[in-house]
């Protein structure tokens, strides 16, 4: 059995939602202590323990120790039947974080899912519905499988109630090169309100609009139904030839509408000086998929703590090691030993 000490490295959920995928994709048991010992709240939350139950659900496997607060379980996987399935996260943690931990058994099994995630799909605390439909989706896709995946009703923090769907064409991964991201085709920025006043959003536009230069057209305001909210995202995208960054701001209560935008505008701006293929979460999400696709590559920002957390525990199950190289343009490529 594989132990994994949840408080190495990053310390995050990330560690459980890994390793249940590559447990249920190589047959390997392992057990997890100290889970996400260096949170504020360690120890399991409620969209971690959904997480795991769905693993269970359809993997055939079984969890000890599972529990909301639980610091150590034991998981041992089964065989993954393909099929369609609902989850509830019950509140407004992430859909798209237990869409991490599902997708790859679903990719590489030998018939096609279907899953329905209901719960937060807007979180400040994992990537928004839009950047794993538009960012990581696309890339997943040029390496085999087809999954398609659709909003029918968002879900902020802290109510959620949101709704995605995911169709799940399996197939073997092939391994690929994603080291240049071509030409800058379109850029926007998207204001979203829900059940909040709609001059939040004007003021997140206007703060971006000082902060990027890009043209009138691509600053909009989107007003949702006030039954999906409370809720405030600013969505700033850029879409290139071959890849597509998203970068997300979140209205959080004492936080000025300007400060939100302008963080986010600032983010964009350091992914787009750069001359790397991935940003820092699209840099995350894709070291799963290419470890197991044995090889390949890619470019990207500077390594976050996420990603050499993730990198050790994708090690430990399938022996592969992501070796992150400095490039002459200061971006870094990825590639797999």
């Amino acid at each position: 059995m594989i132990i994994i000490d949840g408080s190495e490295g990053e310390g995050g959920g990330q560690v459980v939602r890994n390793a249940c995928a590559l447990s249920l994709i190589t047959g390997q048991p392992f057990r997890i202590i100290n889970a996400r010992g260096k949170r504020e709240k360690p120890g399991l939350m409620r969209q971690h323990v959904t997480a795991v139950e769905a693993a269970c659900a359809l993997g055939n496997a079984t969890c000890e120790g599972l529990a909301v607060g639980a610091s150590e379980i034991a998981f041992t996987p089964g065989k993954v039947v393909p099929g369609e399935y609902r989850f509830a996260v019950g509140t407004a943690g992430s859909t798209g974080l237990v869409l991490q931990t599902l997708l790859m058994p679903l990719v590489l099994a030998d018939l096609p899912s279907r899953l329905v995630l209901e719960g937060g799909t807007h979180n400040m605390l994992a990537p928004p519905f839009e950047f794993i439909a538009k960012t990581f989706l696309p890339i997943l896709n040029r390496m085999g499988p087809k999954v398609e995946a659709r909003l029918v009703r968002h879900g902020f923090y802290p109510r959620g109630g949101g709704r995605i769907e995911v169709d799940i064409t399996p197939a073997p991964l092939i391994p690929i090169e994603c080291v240049e991201r071509g030409t800058l085709r379109e850029c926007s920025v998207t204001a979203f309100v829900a059940g909040l006043p709609f001059d939040i959003a004007d003021r997140e536009i206007l703060a971006a609009r000082k902060a990027l230069d890009w043209p009138e057209e691509s600053f909009v305001v989107r007003q949702l139904p006030e039954d999906q909210g409370p809720g405030n995202i600013v969505l700033i995208e850029a879409v290139f030839d071959d890849v597509t960054e998203i970068v997300s701001g979140f209205g959080q209560l004492g936080v000025p509408a300007e400060a939100v935008a302008r963080k986010a505008a600032g983010r964009m701006a350091g992914y787009l000086e750069s001359a790397a293929f991935a940003g820092p979460y699209l840099q995350d999400q894709l070291l799963l998929p290419f470890a197991l696709a044995g090889g390949g590559a890619f470019t990207t920002v500077k390594p976050s703590q996420h990603s050499l957390t993730a990198r050790d525990v994708i090690e430990r199950f399938i022996g592969r090691r992501a070796v992150f190289m400095d490039q002459p343009d200061g971006a870094h490529r990825v590639e797999w030993r």
